[in-house]
């Protein structure tokens, strides 16, 4: 039986050599599962072809290695592509740990919540049956600082008025979205990376730049439609309809769910 590490077979500088890459591309593997996939099936599908591979290398089975590096080469691949969202949140920030707080927001003010919340159910159901466009993104714990440097500073409490004044079509901030901090609108006119995501809806370039501001933050989002009035939320790449009748519940539970994992 012939073994990679027998000089007649491989050369001693070309085994070590050879480990290293494979031992560096399982590791890279391996960390793009913890960070990205996060899925039982994948980490098993990836656990068996990399000790076939390995087992393949060691005994110079080319079959085998061609077999297994296949199946992990496609297994990686496919679950990427479903979890492009994931993917994109991970290029973003790589070096990110979770449940570490990375707003950089010193002190954070004591306000009123539920005024805080009663003042953005107005304006939205205002904005829906008036039907005009609005994405309003409420920052939690990924920082959007980078984010809204191409928009136009604000720093005003949070008000319905205020914010149906910024979404009218008259005036020069209507386009692009509002970024709020705690019960502070931080800036205006922000203009988000849309996803990538194909969806079997239509969806319009706010609904868009909404998921895609979802895939790579904790923020939640909420849009008004301008054709149609409808009210949607978007949280972690996905979007969620609600009715005016329901959307203070709704939006009060996303964010309360998005707090708890502080």
């Amino acid at each position: 039986m012939r073994f990679a590490w027998d000089e007649g077979v491989m050369p001693t500088g070309t085994f070590v050599f050879s480990t290293v890459v494979i031992a560096l591309v399982i590791c890279a593997l391996f960390v793009l599962y913890f960070k990205v996939i996060k899925r039982k099936v994948a980490y098993i599908v990836l656990s068996l072809s990399s000790s076939l591979f390995i087992l393949g290398f060691l005994f110079v089975s080319t079959p085998v290695m061609i077999l297994a590096g296949s199946v992990m080469a496609f297994s990686v691949t496919t679950t990427l592509f479903a979890n492009l969202g994931d993917l994109r949140k991970f290029l973003a920030n790589p070096f990110k740990k979770s449940g570490i707080k990375t707003s950089t927001y010193k002190v954070e003010k004591l306000f009123d919540k539920d005024s805080m919340y009663k003042e953005i159910e107005k304006a939205t159901i205002n904005l829906s049956k008036t039907r005009t466009g609005a994405i309003m993104t409420f920052e939690r714990n990924t920082s959007l600082q980078d984010v809204m440097k191409n928009g136009v500073p604000v720093n005003a409490p949070v008000r319905a008025e205020l914010l149906e004044t910024i979404f009218y079509q008259g005036t020069r901030l209507h386009d692009g979205a509002v970024i709020i901090h705690g019960n502070e609108i931080v800036a205006a006119s922000v203009f988000f990376t849309p996803t990538t995501q194909a969806f079997a809806g239509k969806y319009g370039s706010r609904h868009r730049a909404a998921i895609g501001i979802s895939e790579i933050s904790d923020a939640v989002t909420v849009v008004v439609s301008e054709e149609t009035g409808r009210i949607s939320l978007a949280v972690n790449g996905q979007l969620v309809s609600c009715e005016p009748a329901t959307f203070l519940r709704v939006f009060e539970t996303h964010m309360d769910l998005n707090k708890a994992k502080e």
